[in-house]
């Protein structure tokens, strides 16, 4: 079979994007739509090689602890926001949570992130005590936290109490899009105003955005690009939109995988030093979005460490996956896909290359290498 090959346009602009770092937004919308034969082909193998040259073949993975599920906001697209009456609600105590890390710890993690809805139950004395608590425990990790928008004084608490990262997708550079998702009640420039407080404050500090979001169009992209390239963030998660039965986007048709593979890729580009998820929307909406996704340049993977029981509770959006490989249990398995994909699991913290990295002890084996 011949392989694709994309048209001249399309393969000279990808390498100016390579070669340059940038493009015009024009270039930018059409290396996302174009559809010539093997475009998203040709872009991938360009991400891939900007990223090998700053990571190499190493793939992070984080474990990720969904700990609460309540949430004060009433977001069009999620499916814990406030309204969602059918949401089964819980909460993890915090030796709940230690326990998931040191479980996590024996499987080779090396970074925890605490993801939640924005639930005022876990006060600043909460989250502070919890990170205290992991970073006693585990020295050498890193702890990440994705807790929704806070104050600047409450950013720096958790930032002086230990935590190295912080989560915060802007979800999209539009304001008018933003309304668009989101209630009157919330701020698109305080969304944005707790990004530039993060770095303000010293924070490994991630943005993003869902792809394929009602009312999106390549120009909310192209936006999007640029918010990122002017904010220079240490860490990008974005994800095809899926709908969720129980919202008002329920009906909405769900994002582009393909689509959602090339702004990976570009963003890659735009930012050969980023960390850059295969995301579980990814491999949600293909069965080899993962590793799609580090095909088209990405980096981390985040294996979900939450306990069994509260797993398929912590449903943002429809047919999530919760068990298998997704699970931590399975991390030997997913280690196994990701050097199928010709990378390898690395037993790390992960840090953004710009950040002085921290000493981690090894397990006593290589757990991630052992037989399923």
């Amino acid at each position: 079979m011949a392989e694709k090959t994309p048209g001249s346009v399309f393969t000279e602009t990808a390498d100016r994007l390579e070669r340059e770092g940038d493009l015009s937004d024009g270039e930018l919308a059409f290396l996302l739509q174009c559809a010539d034969p093997g475009a998203g082909e040709y872009l991938a193998a360009k991400a891939r090689a900007a990223r090998e040259r700053v990571y190499g073949k190493d793939v992070y993975l984080r474990g990720l602890i969904e700990f609460t599920n309540f949430c004060k906001n009433d977001c069009y697209y999620c499916g814990i926001r406030r309204s969602n009456k059918k949401a089964e609600r819980y909460r993890l105590g915090e030796e709940e949570i230690l326990s998931c890390c040191a479980m996590g710890y024996g499987l080779g993690f090396r970074t925890f992130v605490l993801q939640g809805g924005d639930d005022p139950y876990f006060t600043d004395e909460r989250i502070v005590s919890i990170v205290r608590a992991i970073k006693k425990q585990h020295p050498g990790c890193a702890v990440t936290l994705s807790v929704g928008e806070r104050e600047k004084e409450s950013f720096q608490r958790f930032f002086d109490a230990g935590a190295d990262r912080y989560l915060l997708r802007h979800e999209t550079a539009t304001e008018s899009h933003y309304r668009r998702l989101h209630p009157g009640e919330m701020s698109f420039e305080h969304r944005l105003r707790c990004l530039r407080d993060l770095k303000e404050i010293g924070f490994q500090t991630g943005c993003g955005m869902m792809i394929g979001s009602p009312g999106q169009t390549p120009e909310h992209l192209v936006a999007d690009l640029r918010f990122i390239q002017g904010f220079r963030p240490e860490m990008v998660g974005i994800g095809p939109f899926i709908p969720h039965r129980d919202t008002p986007f329920g009906e909405e048709e769900p994002g582009s995988a393909e689509t959602t593979l090339r702004m990976l890729s570009v963003i890659r580009l735009l930012l050969p030093e980023v960390l850059l998820p295969a995301t579980t929307a990814l491999g949600t909406l293909d069965p080899r979005g993962r590793e799609k996704g580090l095909e088209a340049g990405a980096n981390v993977v985040m294996p979900n460490l939450s306990p069994a029981d509260v797993r398929g509770k912590y449903l943002l959006y429809d047919n999530k996956l919760c068990t298998g490989e997704e699970a931590a249990e399975g991390v030997r398995r997913l280690s196994l896909r990701i050097e199928r994909a010709g990378y390898r699991a690395a037993v790390s913290r992960g840090d953004h290359i710009g950040f002085e990295k921290a000493e981690t002890p090894a397990p006593e084996k290589d757990i991630l290498k052992a037989q399923p």
